[in-house]
This record gives structure tokens, C-alpha cells and sequence, in this order.
């Protein structure tokens, strides 16, 4: 079996990367299998992993066959990220190990862990929902606006002065580097 495995902290200051990585290459080793691809990374709460984006990448392409890390924590940002990563590595037909947990997706007892993490990741997104929509309603009764801001209506004035000089709203649009449907827009507002 082919591994990939992946070893992460959060800062520079954690020291255990070392560590991680002793006891992966023993698990490696133990299991008889070859590694086959070795990503250390350093970050916390970035939306982008780009270095377990190179474990998956090398999954997609069918370069390894089990995906190795020390805990679910250093894999995934949340509940729902992890399942979406498990479920796609399952789907390449890639296994996850997480050595600490004793989460092995090539075993009975690995694949009930996985579907907890599902009921678990749907709770989550739930529960995200629920926090949200109620931010919304509680933003609105205080008279607040919601959604982005339109970032054109600092040119309405100028829009409407350039218009009514006859300038196409093309030319408008080209002058003011915004879009000829801003322009439109504001014009259709401004009656």
C-alpha cells in the first residue's frame, strides 16, 4: 500500500510535528507498507490547505492508497470538512487512517465512525443554519440592512450628471470603470 501522509500544527511555536511524523512512519512500517508521499504543514483556520490539497490531489490521481494522519483534528477544520474529505477519499477508493482515534476506513468499526462523523456534520451544519438565520432576523429588527453593500452608488451622482450631458452609458461605464449594468441600474433608480 501506497501512503500519504500528512502531518500538521497549527504554529510555528508547536514542536510536535517531529513527533507526529515518528509515529507515522512506524505505523507505516509496522502495516508494511511503502510511503509514498510526506506533506508537513503549518496553519490554523485557513479556508485553503494548500499542502492537504497536495495529499488529495495525489489521492485523485491515484498515487497513494491510504491517507495517514496523527489525529482528525490535524485533517480536518470541522466536522462537515472532514466528511467531505472522507467521503471523497472513500469514493477514489483511498483509505483514512487516523493513527490516535483508531479511525481505519478499511474496517467495519472505522466506516461507523465515519457514519457518525455524517450525523455529526449535519448537526453542525444544523446548528450554523439556525445561528445564522437568527442574526439575519435579529439585524432586520434593529433596522439593519442585510447582504453586501452596493458598491456602486457612490457614483450615482455622476452617473446621472454624465447621462443627462448625453454621454452613452457605455462611455459612462468605461469612464467610471464600472459596469454598463450598474449604470443602467442607477439610471432606472434614479427615476
Amino acid at each position: 500500500m501506497r501512503v500519504g501522509i500528512y502531518a500538521r500544527v497549527s504554529t510555528n511555536e508547536q514542536r510536535t510535528l517531529p513527533m507526529q511524523l515518528k509515529a507515522l512512519r512506524k505505523y507505516v512500517r509496522a502495516r508494511n507498507w511503502k510511503v509514498a508521499l510526506e506533506v508537513e504543514d503549518i496553519g490554523s483556520g485557513v479556508k485553503e490547505r494548500k499542502k492537504r490539497e497536495q495529499v488529495m490531489d495525489a489521492a485523485r490521481r491515484r498515487e497513494i492508497d491510504v491517507v495517514l494522519v496523527w489525529k482528525l483534528d490535524r485533517w480536518g477544520r470541522s466536522i462537515h470538512d472532514l466528511f467531505m474529505t472522507m467521503k471523497e477519499l472513500t469514493d477514489l477508493d483511498v483509505i483514512f487512517v487516523s493513527l490516535t482515534e483508531a479511525v481505519d476506513l478499511s474496517s467495519p468499526v472505522g466506516r461507523a465512525v465515519a457514519g457518525l462523523l455524517t450525523v455529526f456534520a449535519n448537526f453542525e451544519r444544523e446548528l450554523l443554519r439556525e445561528r445564522v438565520k437568527a442574526g439575519i432576523a435579529y439585524a432586520r429588527k434593529r433596522g439593519k440592512r442585510h447582504g453586501r453593500p452596493a458598491s456602486v452608488t457612490k457614483y450615482a451622482t455622476k452617473v446621472r450628471k454624465l447621462f443627462a450631458q448625453g454621454v452613452s452609458k457605455a462611455e459612462i461605464a468605461r469612464q467610471l470603470s464600472i459596469s454598463r449594468t450598474s449604470v443602467r441600474r442607477l439610471l432606472l433608480n434614479s427615476k
